[in-house]
């Protein structure tokens, strides 16, 4: 019997203050002021204990720990579970079309 999909993208809002972030900055030429500041992630956790993990600050990402405001299931449910190959691409698109969309975007 094949193995279960378990892996998944998740977006995680980050508060407003990340865009005082140089780098963070330099990363979102094209943001759109008002527009959410999020970071993309893909893990082979839940999306709720993975961001229960950036805010303990476990394998987490600075931005998350610092600004992570919630989770933003409506950007990322669709798409889950899935195999680990069909996340790292799907992680990657993700950003991109958020980035398109105006978003500032952080991905690992």
């Amino acid at each position: 019997m094949p193995r279960r999909h378990h892996h998944h993208v998740y977006v995680v809002e980050l508060s407003p203050d990340v865009l005082y972030e140089a780098r963070f900055k330099k990363a979102n030429p094209d943001y759109v002021r008002g527009k959410p500041c999020v970071y993309v992630g893909m893990t082979g956790l839940d999306p709720d204990l993975r961001f229960d993990k950036h805010k303990a600050g476990i394998q987490s990402n600075r931005y998350v720990e610092k600004f992570g405001l919630r989770l933003l299931p409506e950007l990322y449910a669709v798409y889950n579970p899935m195999p680990y190959e069909a996340a790292c691409e799907m992680e990657v698109e993700l950003g991109i079309a958020l980035r398109e969309a105006g978003y500032g975007v952080w991905q690992a």
